[in-house]
């Protein structure tokens, strides 16, 4: 029998906010974190909203060496793997090296960094570039520095796959613990809001141009017009359902089902839901609640809707999009949602999808407007990557 791989650990930073217990206080009212850009002059861009995170000070919480060596996406790594890692009560100095790992997910490593460097280099010349630019940028940089930090020396990696990144890293972990490694920190967290960054979201053609926050991102609604970036995401301590029982930790719930495609039609959503479905051995009517991709671009919601409505039928489960309150978090959005379902499981509330009017064609029940009480214990999970990507996950108490 294939072993359980349960989360016993989860930390949180996100636009609306930083650590678990703020964040989900400001799901359950609605607080949204997007509003206009002030990480730099947006003037020049069509866009010019984003989800930022505020009263987030570095140097708080790490140590002075690490600063100039890092990205902000870095930084914000850092500090999550430290929350998840103390939310599960464990301590990597007391644990084997080789028994633990890290596996992220990344859409673009350390932009900002990167832009100030390459600033150095043309303004200044060679010499006045960091040697620090040699890891800072890429894309693995967070797995390799949360290794470092908290001597983790077991399965580690990073996956490249867009929006549907987080997912796909906490699959790869689930997959490593149940090879015998007994904890993996796993999920992702972006941060991609500067102004080499910004022109290549703009490159993506969907992102909104709408300047009044409470309508700029609105999925599944006849008034859609891309959607809203933002930055942040959730890093997850997987391990063992045995050993996490063995020392009376707290458990989230279980990582029970997975598929994957690549396929940017309907067919390749839905088997990436059906895969997910069979492999956690549940049907449809199990399902408590989806947290959709909400891509809020027409052809895309389209999509996302028709597979719900294929697979639920017409109104058949509710469905929560969250992020409209962050914007999209790229590989953070995925893990920022899962994160999001083990807390909803916790207090038995579904979160709401906040601004959007959700058009009557679609057939979905979204939860609007305001929090709806619910007993969870099952949640599917959808993620959707630029080019392609598919991913679905079940998660259940």
């Amino acid at each position: 029998m294939t072993a359980s791989v349960v989360v016993t650990g989860l930390g949180i930073v996100a636009p609306n906010g930083l650590g678990a217990e703020d964040y989900w206080s400001a799901l359950c009212v609605g607080k949204s974190g997007i509003g206009p850009l002030t990480r730099f002059d947006a003037a020049p861009y069509p866009a010019k909203l984003a989800g930022e995170i505020s009263g987030f000070a570095a140097e708080e919480h790490l140590p002075s060496r690490l600063m100039p060596q890092t990205d902000q996406v870095t930084r914000l790594s850092l500090v999550t793997a430290d929350w998840a890692l103390a939310d599960a009560d464990v301590r990597p100095a007391d644990l084997p090296g080789f028994g633990m790992g890290v596996i992220t997910a990344s859409s673009a490593g350390g932009f900002e960094f990167s832009q100030n460097e390459l600033k150095n280099l043309w303004n200044k010349g060679g010499e006045y570039v960091s040697a620090y630019q040699s890891f800072a940028w890429f894309y693995a940089v967070n797995t390799g520095q949360i290794s470092i930090r908290n001597g983790m020396k077991g399965p580690s990696g990073v996956v490249v796959t867009d929006d549907a990144g987080g997912l796909d890293a906490v699959a790869q972990a689930r997959r490593q613990v149940r090879k015998g490694t007994s904890l993996v920190v796993a999920g992702a967290v972006d941060a991609l809001l500067c102004s080499w960054g910004w022109v290549g979201l703009h490159a993506s053609g969907r992102l909104s141009t709408v300047n009044d926050p409470g309508l700029a991102y609105l999925p599944f609604d006849d008034r859609a017009a891309g959607h809203v970036p933002g930055e942040g995401g959730a890093l997850l301590v997987l391990e063992p359902a045995d050993s996490a029982r063995a020392r009376d930790a707290k458990v989230y719930g279980e990582v029970a089902g997975y598929g994957a495609t690549f396929d940017s039609r309907a067919a390749g959503l839905r088997k990436a839901v059906e895969l997910a479905l069979q492999d956690a051995g549940s049907k449809p009517t199990d399902v408590d609640v989806v947290f959709a991709d909400a891509a809020a671009e027409p052809e895309l919601d389209r999509i996302e809707a028709e597979t719900l409505v294929d697979v639920f039928g017409h109104r058949g489960v509710p469905v929560t999009a969250p992020k409209t309150m962050t914007g999209r978090l790229y590989a953070g959005g995925a893990a920022l949602d899962l994160a999001t379902a083990f807390l909803s499981m916790e207090k038995g509330v579904i979160p709401p999808t906040v601004h959007t009017e959700p058009a009557d064609r679609y057939g979905l029940d979204m939860v609007t407007g305001q929090a709806r009480t619910a007993e969870v214990r099952t949640a599917l999970l959808l993620a959707r990557g630029h080019g392609g990507f598919n991913s679905a996950m079940i998660v259940r108490s």
